[in-house]
């Protein structure tokens, strides 16, 4: 295929298309037969853009404790930070695709590109935390953009055979921003501060904008997508899926019955959300379809793809937590995650060139298993633990990670094939909120749940100390004889003996209270591997009950013919 025709108007240009290279779904590119070393090009571009977009929304992820010291401001406050980056992104999947469907893919690069590039030049000047927050929530909406940009162009380096491998390869690459920058993003951040990170961005997006401007995209048919309709949906659509981010990003720091407007937030969430579905489930002609959605076979994939960023928290949430309780740093944990990136990009791997579309619920069923076995692995932490001794069930659950996305999309994607194209948009946004507010909601019940169990493993400690215990008076002097040359005053070292008793009582707290998690999260892990390879085995039960049943009345047919001819 020529690229000398890509500025054919779309009539013109899909004439020269043969069937396996136009578009799988609206708004999607042609994926011509390119050359070598243009596919080469497209999966550079692809992963150089995925890359940009995925970098800035880890980056604050990652360093959330550094950043609120940068700002001056409290943890709680630079909590935000992440969360309203999810609320922008969460729903933003919702317009774009129409977008793409009405204006083309090449408006669609552009015009999120540069507006990528303009938000690394505000971070750079806008420091304070207010704007700060402006900047992160438009970094949202040009994340989303972005990441559908670097999974079309990485499409087009496939031919037609191996084109969901491609697609795996792409969505599992945006998997692979979170380990890298907790790698090499402390260096930065000591070498020039936050001003140093913000510059890497912008050179980022500005290479990612050079690149896509140089390499176009092949054209994509356009045709009128938005109604008027779409509009009062997404403005009461929004606005709920940004009130429910919230409440699940800040509801464990700020604690759910401490602060009312985590409950007032809710409420308006639900109120929004309820009225847009009201709205969408009476149109004829709907932005998100409902009566697809309500589909078992939907059902169950949004019930796995938020179930399992559920899990995954004990890595995202729990192990991190679990060894900066330990006191380990950043640069201490760089071990772990160098294995960690290195697992996520093996799971990408094995997944696009293991999946078999007619088997999608096992390679699931598989992920599942390896969270089960990792997290139980992990809840046999103590305070002695280290990077090293999680090394294999870290990379157990980053492998998992990976595994299982791009079955989990592509059950989507064949569910969309079967039922009509038009479910594309539903299929997205179940898609792009499961991943979005399903890790949100893991933080919340894991971090939930460690603050409850924390609190009855440290009374549970604290009722069994005595003073009138020998090994206790023992320990206290041990403990207090770490300040015999700095505090001569003996009722003061016993105090500061205390102090130290009872910090390592929290600790231990911790530990147990973090093994309760990777216990629970095993169990449900195993449960869940349990379901799918049901769901995954039950058409092959069926098949043989049917196959027996018509043997038996084949059998009786037989004996009834043999009988009459007997007689």
């Amino acid at each position: 295929m020529s690229r000398a025709n890509f500025h054919l108007p779309w009539e013109q240009y899909v004439e020269t298309l043969k069937p396996h290279e136009r578009p799988m779904f609206p708004g999607s590119p042609a994926t011509p037969d390119h050359t070598l070393p243009y596919r080469l090009a497209y999966f550079a571009v692809g992963m150089l853009v995925t890359a940009a977009g995925g970098v800035g929304s880890a980056m604050v992820t990652a360093n959330t404790q550094q950043l609120a010291g940068a700002l001056g401001v409290s943890l709680t406050q630079a909590a935000w930070l992440p969360v309203v980056f999810v609320m922008t992104n969460a729903c933003m999947n919702l317009l774009l695709v129409k977008f793409r469907m009405q204006y083309g893919l090449r408006l669609f690069a552009q015009i999120f590109l540069i507006a990528y590039a303009l938000i690394g030049v505000g971070n750079l000047f806008f420091e304070d935390y207010q704007s700060t927050l402006i900047v992160r929530a438009f970094a949202g909406m040009a994340s989303a953009a972005l990441t559908t940009l670097g999974v079309l162009y990485t499409i087009q380096a496939f031919p037609a055979a191996h084109r969901l491998k491609g697609l795996v390869l792409a969505i599992g690459a945006s998997s692979l921003a979170m380990p890298a920058v907790r790698i090499f993003t402390s260096r930065i951040v000591d070498l020039s501060e936050w001003r140093g990170f913000h510059v890497f961005e912008l050179g980022l997006s500005l290479l990612a904008l050079a690149a896509v401007f140089a390499l176009k995209a092949p054209p994509s048919q356009r045709f009128r997508a938005f109604d008027k309709m779409d509009f009062v949906t997404f403005a009461l659509f929004a606005p709920g899926i940004a009130l429910l981010a919230a409440v699940l990003g800040l509801g464990r720091i700020v604690w759910w019955t401490e602060a009312a407007w985590v409950g007032w937030a809710l409420i308006g969430s639900i109120v929004l959300l309820t009225a847009a579905l009201v709205i969408e489930y009476n149109r004829e002609t709907p932005l998100i379809n409902l009566k697809w959605m309500a589909g078992p076979d939907i059902v169950r994939l949004a019930m796995i793809i938020v179930g399992i960023r559920v899990l995954l928290s004990e890595q995202t949430y729990g192990a991190v937590g679990l060894m900066t309780q330990m006191g380990l740093g950043p640069d201490q944990l760089h071990g772990l995650f160098g294995l960690i990136l290195l697992a996520t990009a093996a799971g990408s791997l094995t997944s696009a060139f293991t999946m078999n579309p007619m088997k999608l619920y096992k390679p699931i069923a598989i992920a599942l298993g390896l969270i089960a076995v990792g997290a139980w692995m992990d809840s046999h932490a103590t305070v002695l633990t280290r990077p090293s001794q999680l090394y294999f069930s870290q990379a157990l659950l980053a492998f998992a990670a990976a595994f299982f996305i791009g079955p989990a999309m592509m059950s989507g994607v064949v569910q969309v094939l079967q039922k009509g194209a038009h479910n594309f948009v539903s299929f997205i946004v179940i898609f792009g909120i499961g991943q979005n507010l399903g890790g949100l909601a893991g933080s919340a019940l894991v971090g939930t749940l460690q603050t409850w169990r924390e609190k009855f493993h440290s009374n549970q400690l604290s009722e069994q100390i005595s003073l009138g215990d020998p090994d206790v008076v023992q320990r206290l002097q041990q403990l207090s004889g770490a300040y015999a040359r700095v505090i001569g005053d003996p009722t003061l070292r016993t105090a500061e003996g205390q102090v130290l008793l009872q910090q390592q009582i929290s600790q231990q707290a911790h530990v147990l209270a973090y093994n309760d998690v990777f216990l629970v999260i095993a169990v449900g892990a195993a449960l869940g591997c349990l379901w799918v390879t049901f769901h995954h085995l039950r058409p092959r039960f069926i098949a043989r009950r049917a196959a027996r049943q018509a043997r038996r009345v084949a059998a009786d047919v037989d004996a009834a013919s043999a009988a009459a001819a007997i007689d």
